[in-house]
């Protein structure tokens, strides 16, 4: 008859499978990746605050995918570095700090759709109403859209870690690199009926809103750019909605391939190593992107290289 413990407080975290030869390798490439996150979002988040040029809406709003990279890496790769030199048999984490850890990861993916679809609100007005752009993406506009944004991820996942706390627990063991609302309400031996429903459907409207919005706000600027002759216009538009598509299908994709992989137990070393990719990606390759295609960031940034190139030394 299998023991169970009801409701401790500490509980077993498996984390990555890693042996004596790969772990310190691992660990640096995962050490650097982390380093490079938090320079390069810190970088351009500092660098659109200070730059004049750079405080326009679409701008203002990539600071909420930079913050949520930072946000959501800063609470998982620090501890995964710090299991990684830790045998197996003592990863500890305390129930509290694992229920924050879930909700903050949920919170990670829930945001990175939600700031998606309010930057292609944003270059939906720029590019089928830029005579009316300047009067309807004001600064109170752009502060009611990231509110929006962080808001409805928080209720949402508020009520999807509500659901899972009111559980007892009669299991310690966590299967995943970190803590998630799944592995916290297989905890318990009560019925997970609620949470799986209401899980379920948090998934579906979060996916079927963001996507829905994508096709529909893309399909309305493709139909604006064929029916205009302006060159300009269609360069704009190509250059900054490729951007932004480029940043949600990485997101997206991402995603796809953790829910995937989380349906083949066999590959389960395989799914925690894609739930750590899952955040890792985004958060390199965002503003990478964004900075290699944004002109005022390339003009930013050269002038400061010229400024320091002109400055004399004392």
């Amino acid at each position: 008859m299998e023991n169970y413990t009801y409701n401790s407080l500490t509980l077993e975290l498996e984390g990555l499978k890693v042996t004596k030869t790969s772990k310190y390798p691992v660990f640096v490439i995962l050490l650097l990746t982390y380093g490079f996150i938090l320079i390069a979002n810190v970088g351009i988040m500092v660098l659109i605050w200070t730059e004049r040029s750079l405080q326009q809406p679409m701008y203002l709003l990539f600071c909420n995918l930079s913050i949520n990279d930072v946000m959501g890496n800063s609470l998982l790769v620090p501890r995964v570095l710090a299991d990684i030199l830790v045998p197996s048999s003592e990863r500890f984490i305390h129930y509290y700090e694992c229920v924050m850890q879930a909700f903050i990861l949920h919170m990670f993916g829930a945001n990175a759709h939600t700031v998606l679809m309010i930057m292609a609100f944003d270059r939906y007005i720029a590019i089928c109403n830029p005579l009316q752009y300047a009067t309807i993406m004001t600064d109170k506009m752009v502060i009611k859209l990231t509110v929006s944004a962080w808001g409805v991820a928080f209720v949402l996942v508020g009520i999807l870690l509500g659901l899972t706390i009111r559980l007892n627990r009669c299991r310690t063991r966590i299967t995943n690199p970190y803590c998630d609302n799944a592995s916290l309400f297989k905890l318990s031996c009560e019925s997970v009926f609620i949470n799986n429903v209401y899980g379920l459907t948090f998934t579906v409207v979060l996916l079927s809103s963001s996507i829905g919005s994508i096709i529909l706000t893309y399909a309305k600027i493709t139909a604006a750019c064929l029916t205009s002759k302006s060159k300009s216009l269609n360069s704009k538009a190509l250059k900054t909605c490729s951007t932004h598509l480029c940043l949600y299908l990485i997101m997206l994709l991402s995603g796809m391939i953790l829910i995937i992989l989380h349906r083949f137990p066999q590959y389960a070393d395989y799914g925690k190593i894609s739930a750590i990719l899952f955040h890792v990606i985004p958060g390199s390759l965002n503003p990478i992107i964004y900075g290699l295609q944004s002109q005022e960031i390339h003009k930013c940034l050269s002038n400061m290289r010229h400024l320091k190139k002109v400055t004399p030394s004392f």
